[in-house]
């Protein structure tokens, strides 16, 4: 497919997900921050459910989905809290129920993004997965109305896992708004997505 630019960035899809619902999704999604020049490939694996990289040298970021992929899609993710003992730490697997695969290139696509605004922000990126996961997350339930579930499938109250202000680590890469706007009220305001995007279902 053609890679069009859009709000400085340049996407490209290789699957068959529809071009302009994929795109307005992750543009409309990381409309807040200051992305600076940045390629988005997304395309199918060889294999795997999904994956995903970002090359900070290049600014591109590749998003894999997998043909075999049947939704709804429960991911794993790194979002719980740390668990200890006297002899070891953990986490919780914590899985976010995916309705198609939009849903699931936007999770692996704002994931990468994070990584990528953190390099920008010129904040070490090392150790950042539970961060990016964070990031996506939020994206997803506030956006989407996604639920996360903890490792016996019951859903979990936010604050076990939306306990950390990914976005103030970034913050110097927000974009500015309007000065009506409240900044208390700005820092926790949710992503909505055009309403033609909202919980369609996708079989590939």
């Amino acid at each position: 497919m053609e890679a069009r630019k859009t709000n400085g960035v340049d996407f490209q899809n290789h699957t068959d997900l529809d071009d302009e619902r994929l795109r307005a999704m992750c543009i409309a999604a990381i409309r807040p921050w200051r992305t600076g020049r940045l390629k988005v490939r997304v395309r199918y694996s060889r294999g795997a459910d999904f994956s995903g990289s970002c090359y900070y040298g290049e600014g591109r970021i590749f998003v894999n989905l997998g043909r075999h992929v049947r939704f709804p899609y429960r991911m794993g993710t790194h979002i719980a809290r740390a668990l200890t003992n006297r002899d070891r730490w953990w986490k919780p697997i914590y899985t976010v129920d995916l309705a198609d695969g939009y849903q699931v290139v936007l999770f692996v696509f704002l994931h990468e993004c994070f990584h990528w605004l953190v390099k920008r922000a010129r904040r070490n990126p090392r150790q950042k997965e539970s961060m990016s996961d964070r990031f996506a997350t939020r994206l997803l339930v506030d956006g989407y109305g996604v639920t996360v579930r903890d490792p016996d499938g019951q859903p979990v109250p936010r604050e076990a896992w939306d306990f950390q202000d990914v976005e103030g680590f970034i913050s110097v890469l927000r974009r500015k708004r309007p000065a009506a706007s409240s900044p208390a009220r700005a820092a926790r305001v949710p992503y909505s997505p055009p309403p033609q995007q909202q919980l369609l279902l996708f079989d590939l």
